[in-house]
């Protein structure tokens, strides 16, 4: 299965068209103006994640997608990329100004370990090990990244994963769109990176102090028409593998989001 994406706002499995909500009134219609035709006119990137796959040791479905997740923020919060002339700074600025794509491989044995040779950021999170790199033009990728395989990534959870905490972050799937591991893996990707832009530099600090807490989950189908209209950000995907164009795959469900979303209610009421 195809495991490339492109998100905020395109979504290889990579596919244009991921969107964001106003929860904060502000950097959600950032997220949206990125969805500009212009953004396809300049050079393209991809920021590249690896997982694990060691021969009959496949990763949990879900530990991988929330060490997806947790890599992308770690990414997007490393001084390397947040600082103006950090050693990943120019490349991450190339890829946010063009269709900002995440490509999902998979690497065992000497694969991986020429993968781990790259500079780039390990996150293990229960039984997945995933890599992530900075961003690459999409037509030259390094060589012992570009050799890996997108396929392979349909993982399987063996127990019921439990259910968050109320504190905790929540990245829910649309439950009645089934993808690819790989995939939710990229879709997951997106989600954080809305969640991280909307977040005001205090609620990122918290997050990054707390090892970027989260968990993905299925959403009831009654919840994720719930969760659709809440004003959180979704995820939406352009079509290119796997589903619809337009189709609907995550929303980011962060408490300072919705502490956000409440606030401005309120306001709107006295209005």
């Amino acid at each position: 299965m195809e495991s490339q994406d492109q998100g905020p706002t395109q979504d290889p499995t990579g596919d244009p068209g991921v969107e964001g909500s106003p929860a904060n009134g502000g950097t959600g219609e950032a997220a949206a103006a990125m969805q500009a035709p212009s953004r396809d006119e300049g050079p393209q990137y991809a920021l590249p994640l690896v997982v694990r796959v060691e021969r009959g040791a496949a990763p949990a479905r879900t530990d991988a997608l929330e060490a997806a997740g947790r890599a992308v923020l770690a990414f997007l919060s490393d001084p390397r990329v947040t600082e103006p002339d950090g050693e990943w700074a120019a490349a991450t600025r190339a890829w946010q100004d063009a269709r900002i794509r995440k490509v999902v491989r998979r690497a065992r044995g000497a694969a991986w370990q020429r993968a781990s040779a790259l500079p780039g950021i390990a996150v293990v999170h229960g039984s997945a090990e995933v890599r992530v790199f900075p961003p690459v033009p999409v037509d030259d990728w390094p060589p012992d990244l570009a050799k890996l395989q997108v396929s392979g990534t349909d993982f399987e959870d063996q127990e019921t994963p439990a259910a968050p905490g109320p504190a905790t972050p929540v990245l829910w799937l649309n439950p009645e769109l089934p993808i690819s591991a790989g995939k939710a893996m990229a879709q997951v990707g997106h989600g954080v990176q809305l969640a991280w832009w909307e977040l005001a530099p205090r609620d990122r600090s918290q997050w990054q102090e707390l090892g970027f807490d989260l968990a993905v989950r299925v959403a009831a189908v009654g919840q994720w028409k719930e969760l659709l209209a809440s004003g959180l950000p979704v995820v939406t995907d352009g079509g290119f593998t796997e589903v619809a164009p337009g189709s609907a795959t995550v929303v980011a469900d962060h408490p300072a989001l919705r502490d956000a979303l409440s606030r401005w209610s309120c306001l709107d009421a006295r209005i």
